[in-house]
């Protein structure tokens, strides 16, 4: 595991938080989400797992401009960041963004531009300290993309491809990116949804997530048996495939 500040871009996700939470013990957390000033219950409960300091700043995935001058000021106050959680994101309404081309637009934009940007930027501030380690969110929803969700699907999609390249422009450097492609998580994003088969919880996401930091490893399926069942979902006709629900 990289020493230094861990920092969750998306400060409010379960996920992230549940993450931050396990590496919370003696490290700096830093918390970047929109309404900072609004973040005290998600840094007492990192406090109370043991962090020697929590630190909440404000953050707008969508400002893209804004995350050069953002990540360089958080590793120069709180120091050289060790692990980045990017756990930010949405989940977009399909429906809306059929007939809304501008709601379609900004589903891409944050699961995927946004993205790129803040990687880009971290990939470059932790090169240059020799070490460090990401953590990007893929999804199921990427690995094929279907036509009951194909904005969210493509948006993954993009983003899984960006981060595997990205993980082989890092090797050697001392750097690692962890790409989680996880199946269904029930929580505050799907509520309301009727949870998809091999569905997991975000503290379960967690657990998954810091095994494979402390192994090193490059990429993780959450549950591990998403692995087979995509082998055999990428080999159904596309006459099939196009009437698979979420």
């Amino acid at each position: 595991m990289a020493e230094g500040t861990v920092l969750v871009l998306g400060g409010r996700s379960e996920i992230g938080l549940e993450v931050a939470q396990r590496l919370a013990p003696g490290r700096t957390v830093v918390l970047a989400a929109r309404r900072s000033a609004d973040l005290a219950a998600e840094s007492a409960r990192l406090t109370a797992a043991g962090a020697a300091a929590v630190h909440p700043v404000e953050f707008d995935a969508d400002d893209v401009a804004s995350h050069q001058a953002l990540l360089e000021k958080i590793a120069a106050e709180h120091g050289a960041i060790g692990v980045a959680v990017l756990a930010f994101g949405v989940l977009g309404d399909q429906a809306r963004a059929e007939q809304d081309p501008a709601h379609a637009v900004a589903v891409v934009h944050t699961d995927f531009v946004a993205q790129v940007s803040v990687l880009t930027v971290l990939a470059n501030l932790m090169r240059a300290q020799g070490s460090g380690q990401l953590v990007v969110f893929s999804s199921i929803a990427g690995a094929r993309v279907r036509r009951a969700n194909y904005v969210y699907g493509s948006a993954k999609a993009g983003l899984d491809g960006f981060a595997s390249g990205l993980a082989d422009a890092l090797h050697g450097t001392g750097v690692r990116l962890l790409l989680v492609r996880p199946g269904f998580v029930i929580g505050r994003m799907t509520e309301g949804m009727t949870p998809a088969p091999f569905s997991s919880t975000p503290d379960r996401v967690a657990d998954a997530v810091v095994r494979a930091l402390d192994r090193g490893r490059a990429r993780v399926w959450v549950p591990w048996a998403l692995r087979p069942v995509i082998a055999v979902m990428k080999q159904l006709p596309q006459v099939v495939w196009r009437r698979m629900p979420r």
